[in-house]
């Protein structure tokens, strides 16, 4: 009889409880150091509330040398990052930092900066990224103050500069900013905001892009202009094939589940995705994706909203006074905030994602993403920082039990979120509050709308011809 092995996760999940069991494959490889034979340590594994990552850690017996190194294991952010983190207190020196090779680290009160790509990624702390600084300046100089003694001075007031950041006599800000967006530091006061961190996320510029190796279709076909695409059978392209005009009526398109085929986000593992249209009543129509692998068990539900971005933002407050208002459907999109007044919890846009669930399922999704998240670095946590979290969750789960009365507030500038109203003869819904606003320079910089021309749009580039044929 014949038996099929289970395909393992690629990148397993990083579980303090489990990591005996995490496969690390070892290479032997050269030190950079003394040139003899050490040893190369590959771990694959996915960090909760963050992505996929290769930990490296070499180490030599010979000389005792050690690097520890990380680079992502997943895609590439579709916007990059820049967080900004004041650091006042010992505890924020202790802030955890994932960094990436394409990591810029300023500190503003020195004007010194640590350029991209001149450091490997790694898994740090504030304090940590200060320290390696000081290793690296103070490596040559033995041998600067001998050839350069000048220099070697200025050097050494420098490094004694960098070292009396951590005595914190004056708060100092630490700024990274990241064209591949996969950069992180933590929040100590999770999860309430931080209002000693600002975290933006930008548009990568064409340069930027080519950086991280991501070319347009028209910038590849520049460069390969003879080259031509083979036409590919129908029967072998089963993920993208071309809808015959009147095949797919509008009417018949609202009914029908369409499939096409993907990888498991938790195990690679091929599967498919299930895709509808529907519409939600006295709302809009939206695109439910459902994912289910038969793998790893994994199940996972996705909402897109079907039309584009409002002219205004919402902004929802809906009061949970009992299992009655548990069970309001909800639609919560990509760029909506969550926040709970009563716990002082906010959860950013792109925390839960895009879900189409209830009040309750919300809260059950929300607490579930905690966890996960707390718990990457919960063993390590001071005693106030577990303490706090304790609370935290004790409170939570009173809520989702119908113990605590909460005060939800979907805040989404893209007014693509809904929570239903119970009174469906059109009355007000005394729960349910529901304000309409108008979105910030930031904001529209944020979804891309500022530069976003939708009228007379071709105008300009028929100029430009005209202008080049009369020249």
């Amino acid at each position: 009889m014949e038996t099929i092995a289970e395909q393992s996760a690629v990148f397993p999940k990083l579980n303090v409880d489990e990591e005996p069991e995490l496969g690390a494959t070892e290479i032997e490889s050269m030190c950079m150091n003394c040139q003899e034979n050490g040893i190369t340590r590959l771990l694959l594994t996915q960090i909760p509330f963050y992505k996929e990552v290769v930990i490296m850690s070499f180490s030599c017996e010979h000389c005792g040398y050690e690097n520890n190194e990380i680079q992502p294991g997943g895609e590439i952010a579709p916007k990059g990052i820049k967080i900004c983190t004041q650091i006042e207190t010992a505890r924020d020196l202790n802030r955890r930092v994932i960094k990436s090779d394409f990591s810029s680290v300023r500190i503003e009160q020195l004007d010194f900066e640590i350029p991209a790509q001149s450091q490997k990624g790694e898994v740090t702390t504030v304090e940590g990224i200060i320290d390696r600084v000081v290793r690296g300046l103070e490596q040559d100089q033995p041998v600067r103050r001998i050839q350069h003694p000048e220099a070697a001075g200025q050097i050494d007031e420098f490094i004694a500069n960098l070292q009396s950041l951590k005595d914190l006599r004056k708060p100092f800000t630490l700024t990274i900013s990241d064209i591949s967006g996969n950069s992180y530091v933590e929040n100590p006061k999770a999860p309430q905001a931080d209002p000693a961190t600002t975290i933006t996320h930008f548009q990568r510029t064409k340069e930027e892009n080519h950086l991280l190796g991501i070319f347009s279709h028209d910038e590849v076909d520049d460069k390969t202009p003879d080259a031509k695409l083979e036409p590919v059978p129908e029967e072998v392209d089963k993920l993208l094939k071309p809808i015959v005009d009147g095949a797919w009526p509008l009417e018949e398109l609202h009914g029908e589940v369409l499939q096409f085929q993907t990888h498991c986000p938790e195990c690679s593992a091929g599967c498919d995705t299930n895709m509808k249209l529907t519409t939600i009543p006295h709302f809009k129509e939206v695109v439910i994706m459902a994912t289910v692998c038969e793998n790893c068990g994994l199940r996972t539900n996705e909402v897109k909203p079907g039309g584009g971005i409002e002219e205004r933002g919402v902004k929802i407050e809906v009061t949970v006074r009992g299992r009655i208002d548990f069970a309001r459907d909800v639609l919560k999109s990509e760029s909506c905030e969550l926040q709970i007044r009563e716990l002082e919890c906010e959860v950013g846009a792109g925390a839960l994602g895009g879900r189409f669930t209830t009040v309750e399922g919300l809260l059950v999704a929300m607490r579930e993403q905690l966890v996960e998240s707390t718990g990457m670095f919960m063993d390590s946590n001071d005693a106030e920082t577990r303490e706090r979290m304790d609370r935290f969750f004790g409170q939570l789960d009173a809520a989702i039990a119908g113990e605590k009365k909460l005060t939800i507030v979907l805040d989404d500038p893209t007014g693509n979120s809904y929570v239903q109203s119970l009174n469906d003869d059109g009355t007000p819904d005394e729960a349910l509050r529901i304000i309409r606003y108008h979105r910030s320079f930031e904001q529209n910089e944020e979804l891309g709308l500022n530069d976003m021309k939708t009228e007379n749009y071709g105008e300009e580039g028929l100029a430009k011809e005209n202008g080049s044929g009369d020249s």
